[in-house]
């Protein structure tokens, strides 16, 4: 885990920092030292502080509290993040306006039980657009908007903590937006066209790759979309849930696994968010022959191009659900 978050840092911050110190002159080595800088940016997401703010990243939790902030420095925020995921991701996982990853602008629908209009037809074409723009609108819009929520939703409590953290939020951005965009402004012989098109690539690289990473886990052919009864509650067990709206991918490359954080065992972090993802390629041959001896659905694919093609699918059965009428 050290070894991955020095090079994940050292990937996020030495093409910005070499762009601010004049290094480069050419525009094509400002894209490509953002692009590197966005790849690291998701590395970050990925692989260090999705494992600290969900507490494994270490037995200390002031460690854990501290690389939390890697997400602070990337533009986004621990607080706003950690309510979504631990709490409603993870709690209401495929629950339809319980899981806030399947809660989608009108645009894209990514539950059988969410409203359909004519837009989502061609989601699947469109999807991936939006996918690359993900990030840019969490570091600009969205923890302002979801944090705004959840504290009418009841899950933040208190005027002055909601002040106090939206205060946290703003002020955390600027210095962020001052890095990422005010010293390469002041410093680096690029125009505001250049930079700014250059931070829009970065975000795009970010924004695709932490996307197709986590939606194809669950948004699959397969999977299980669930609603509440009108008391709130859902049937079933809490850990066949997790097995039955959660899909793995690409489980036999070790290099990838270690890239991506170890997310292409979502079945083994669901079960197990309380430990470290290192640990899930040794857990998960225990998971799938539990699953199997109990008849319990334990869905993967060969590899992460077949998740893709299945998450394709996935997205143009919930654009035109008369097709998956037909294919149920």
């Amino acid at each position: 885990m050290v070894l991955k978050t020095l090079f994940m840092a050292s990937l996020y911050f030495i093409p910005v920092l070499l762009v601010i110190a004049g290094v480069f002159s050419q525009t094509w080595q400002l894209f490509v030292c953002f692009i590197l800088s966005g790849f690291g940016m998701a590395g970050i997401g990925m692989g260090v502080m999705h494992d600290a703010i969900h507490g494994t990243y270490s037995k200390n939790q002031k460690i854990n509290k501290l690389l939390g902030y890697t997400l602070n420095m990337v533009g986004a925020n621990a607080t706003v993040w950690k309510i979504q995921h631990n709490v409603l991701h993870h709690s209401f996982t495929n629950i339809d306006e319980g899981d806030d990853d399947i809660n989608m602008p009108f645009f894209l629908r990514f539950s059988p039980h969410a409203k359909k209009n004519s837009l989502h037809t061609y989601q699947h074409w469109y999807t991936w657009f939006f996918y690359g723009l993900s990030t840019f609108f969490w570091v600009t819009s969205k923890d302002f908007i979801r944090f705004h929520r959840y504290y009418h939703m009841g899950l933040i409590k208190g005027k002055n903590i909601y002040r106090n953290t939206i205060l946290k939020i703003a002020s955390w951005k600027l210095v962020y937006f001052f890095f990422i965009l005010g010293l390469p402004l002041l410093f680096s012989p690029f125009g505001v066209g250049e930079i700014l098109l250059a931070f829009l690539a970065l975000h795009f690289v970010t924004g695709l790759s932490i996307s197709l990473v986590f939606q194809t886990a669950h948004i699959m052919p397969e999977v299980d979309f669930l609603q509440t009864d009108e008391n709130g509650f859902v049937e079933g067990e809490r850990l066949v849930h997790q097995l039955a709206t959660t899909c793995n991918y690409s489980e036999k490359s070790s290099v990838f696994s270690w890239l991506i954080g170890g997310l292409n065992y979502q079945i083994e972090h669901h079960l197990f968010p309380d430990i470290c993802h290192v640990h899930y390629r040794n857990i998960a041959p225990i998971v799938r022959q539990t699953a199997e001896e109990y008849q319990i659905p334990y869905y993967s694919k060969k590899s992460f191009f077949d998740a893709l093609k299945a998450h394709f699918q996935m997205l143009y059965l919930l654009g035109n659900p008369k097709k998956m009428e037909l294919k149920g």
